[in-house]
């Protein structure tokens, strides 16, 4: 009985241990973007408002004139916000659509067949998704549409962010319906419903807060995204006409020029100002899902 009681206390002192390393960890990340990132305003002297209201792009490569240029990010943030809800337009009505399949109509095989399928999608490496999107989609999009940029554009990005998220909302949203007492389900059907009156007017209402916790998950992961994005947007920095069009986004950026800007550089304080908004919209967005499943609990 002593020695079991003394792993315990050991059990519960190595996940005090981890649980306190891993919160310093996301306090130390923080702490150091904030640093790094607020060098664009404190060292460059650049107002938060040209930062990200401004579309003038323009910043010197060195540290010795870091408030000579402008740091205008507008067209990168705007960039990056058209491909991630253009994305969530497209992925979102497949990821409910199976979810719904999966859980209400065919569960029996659901979980041994078609959600091990979908859980692929999470571990094919983000670079397959961009090379088939530059060798098949953006030639597609040339073709098809006779885009005048050669098909690179935001519609290219907004598709293959879309197969990137799919998977996380669609496990998200199944075990949101799943999570749905069968009560429910037999208390429409007694007085009346058909199937999928059921479902649209008692299953989806009873469980929309997962489900949107799903879609907050899919946006974080294509805020984040970068290779496979950069690989068919175009990297052209300026607004799109249209969707058929190139532009630019944070992650691309970043990714394209951090390696190639001189340290503590006007250009590379942007960056790393980038950086930090990234940083800042998935605490944002996570704390958004943890408010929603506060509110779930409370319940």
């Amino acid at each position: 009985m002593e020695k079991a009681l003394k792993k315990d206390k050991q059990y519960a002192l190595m996940i005090k241990i981890t649980g306190i390393i891993i919160i310093l960890l996301t306090a130390s990340i923080g702490i150091f973007l904030l640093y790094k990132g607020s060098g664009t305003f404190i060292q460059g002297k650049h107002s938060i408002f040209e930062f990200l209201f401004s579309s003038n792009w323009n910043p010197t490569d060195s540290a010795a004139s870091a408030t000579k240029g402008e740091v205008g990010s507008l067209v990168y943030i705007c960039g990056s916000l058209m491909t991630c809800f253009l994305a969530l337009l497209i992925a979102l009505p497949f990821s409910i659509g199976l979810a719904i399949f999966m859980s209400e109509i065919v569960p029996q095989i659901s979980n041994k067949y078609i959600r091990p399928a979908v859980e692929i999608y999470v571990g094919i490496p983000s670079v397959v998704y961009g090379w088939i999107g530059l060798t098949v989609l953006v030639p597609f999009i040339k073709t098809t549409f006779h885009a005048k940029m050669g098909g690179f554009s935001v519609l290219a990005a907004a598709i293959v962010l879309a197969v990137m998220i799919f998977p996380t909302i669609t496990t998200v949203a199944t075990d949101a319906i799943q999570a749905v007492p069968y009560e429910y389900r037999e208390a429409s059907l007694g007085l009346g419903s058909t199937r999928f009156q059921t479902i649209s007017k008692v299953v989806l209402p009873a469980c929309k807060k997962g489900i949107f916790v799903g879609v907050i998950l899919g946006l974080a992961r294509a805020f984040g995204e970068a290779l496979a994005v950069a690989m068919v947007i175009g990297k052209t920095r300026a607004f799109p006409k249209s969707l058929l069009y190139p532009t630019s986004n944070l992650t691309a950026a970043i990714a394209a020029d951090m390696g190639n800007t001189a340290d503590g550089g006007e250009h590379n304080l942007a960056l790393w100002s980038m950086a930090l908004l990234l940083f800042l919209i998935s605490m944002f967005l996570i704390f958004l899902i943890h408010k929603l499943g506060g509110k779930k609990d409370e319940k």
